[in-house]
């Protein structure tokens, strides 16, 4: 059980209903947002951003899903893997192989760029003020500097995210697969 209220759109004032809607083609997050919804700017900025980034779709869907799952395992939490790995499975990693993606050096279901991606992932997570220029440099390949920035950012928010998430107990909303960020 959340260890604050989980409020809804009907809590929220008139003006931020819009977003709450916006919010749900996001996916299934009433609980991470009705708790944010006790600071409406922290509901506003966050939900508006989270929408625009994935309006613009800067980031393919399937390397923002590996950065996203792969950090949640590190952190593991179960809610945003909960949320994260099935969008992972619409990208063609199956349950197990999200499941295992800490491990990707040898991952049979990724090619280089997903194995970048993971790898980086990682190194934001666990290694930010030990990070070489080389891995840039690979980046840098498949990636313009606004991707590597948006990536860069959806990585360290996840990792916000996760924590926010864990230390106030959110539930995995009712219909979300429950999967556990066990590595």
């Amino acid at each position: 059980m959340s260890r604050v209220s989980i409020k809804t759109r009907d809590d929220l004032p008139e003006t931020l209903r819009p977003l709450w809607d916006k919010m749900t083609t996001y996916g299934a997050f009433e609980n991470q947002a009705g708790v944010m919804a006790h600071r409406a700017p922290i509901f506003k900025h966050m939900w508006s951003l989270l929408v625009d980034l994935a309006s613009e779709g800067m980031i393919s869907k399937r390397h923002l899903e590996l950065a996203l799952v792969t950090v949640s395992l590190l952190n593991k939490c179960d809610y945003c893997v909960s949320h994260h790995a099935p969008k992972l499975a619409v990208q063609g990693v199956s349950e197990e192989g999200a499941a295992r993606l800490v491990d990707y050096k040898d991952h049979p279901e990724l090619d280089e760029l997903d194995k970048l991606v993971v790898e980086y992932a990682i190194a934001v997570t666990n290694n930010w003020n030990r990070t070489r220029d080389e891995i840039f440099a690979r980046l840098r390949v498949y990636f313009s500097e606004a991707q590597i920035v948006e990536l860069t950012w959806r990585i360290a928010l996840c990792g916000a995210f996760n924590r926010f998430n864990d230390i106030l107990q959110l539930e995995v909303e009712q219909g979300v697969p429950h999967s556990e960020a066990a590595e």
